[in-house]
């Protein structure tokens, strides 16, 4: 009641204590295609569903590489997404230089979060509409984190983000205990059949609008592939050997019809008797 009241600036609350400008970009991040990720006790990944506006266009780019150890998957709003990416690969730069070191991937995505908790604070501004998955390794082993706009971040052992990303969750959900000892060629298989779970009834998974973002030794089916560092994104004909690991779906059995009930025609019958009678 009263919403449109409060929901003019970020700085104002509701009376039930709520941000509604920064609840609207929360809702921004799930309009866009699903990211999904995904860490063992070697690697660390990311799959994202690519999206084209149309025939004539060609797929949106979904992950970018930050650093050597360090890469992102977006859901939501590209044009913000590049503006905290540059931030991001600043950060990183800015740690080589002063400390000679990689910057821990804890430190980068609390970087990004304050930076985000500023717009949900000071008026005149406006949440980020972009969420990501931040895959990244370091002297702890590899990790996985997401971060919102909200200023939120929290690490996971798997966790899409994006539209109908409850779909991947619940795969997700099911399976993650397995994940850790899992090789790279079974994690990948797994995210992509959560991945998969994200699509419309009509659509399939293929090189066109599929990335895979991984983090960790190279696996046995990436012979021949040239990693860009540790941090690797597989495109186009890379991913066909991945494509063609997975599992079929089992088709949906059709929904029995509903028996006529019985009680209902014992009346009716009772009721002819007693006009007979």
């Amino acid at each position: 009641m009263f919403r449109n009241t409060y929901d003019s600036d970020n700085t104002v609350f509701s009376p039930q204590g709520r941000l509604h400008q920064v609840e609207y970009a929360l809702e921004a991040v799930k309009q866009g295609s699903a990211a999904v990720g995904l860490r063992s006790k070697t690697h660390s990944i990311l799959l994202a569903l690519k999206r084209s506006t149309g025939e004539l266009a060609s797929y949106q780019q979904k992950m970018f590489r930050i650093d050597d150890h360090v890469g992102i998957a977006i859901a939501g709003l590209t044009s913000d997404a590049r503006v905290l990416s540059n931030f991001m690969r600043q950060q990183a730069m800015s740690s080589k230089m002063i400390f000679n070191r990689p910057v821990p991937v804890n430190r980068l995505v609390s970087a990004i979060a304050d930076k985000a908790q500023v717009n949900t604070q000071e008026y005149g501004r406006r949440p980020y509409g972009v969420g990501f998955l931040v895959i990244g390794q370091d002297q702890s082993g590899p990790h996985l984190y997401e971060f919102s706009p909200s200023g939120n971040s929290y690490e996971y052992y798997a966790m899409s983000i994006g539209a109908r990303s409850q779909s991947a969750k619940t795969y997700l959900e099911k399976h993650y205990k397995s994940f850790d000892d899992c090789s790279l060629e079974d994690l990948v298989r797994h995210g992509l059949h959560a991945l998969r779970e994200t699509l419309q009834q009509d659509k399939e998974l293929n090189v066109n609008n599929t990335s895979i973002g991984i983090i960790g030794p190279a696996g046995a089916s990436e012979t021949g592939v040239p990693p860009s560092g540790p941090f690797r994104i597989l495109e186009g004909d890379k991913i066909e050997v991945f494509l063609q690991s997975m599992v079929p779906k089992e088709p949906e059995a059709p929904a029995a019809a509903p028996a006529a009930p019985a009680a209902a025609a014992a009346p009716a019958a009772d009721e002819d008797v007693q006009m007979e009678g």
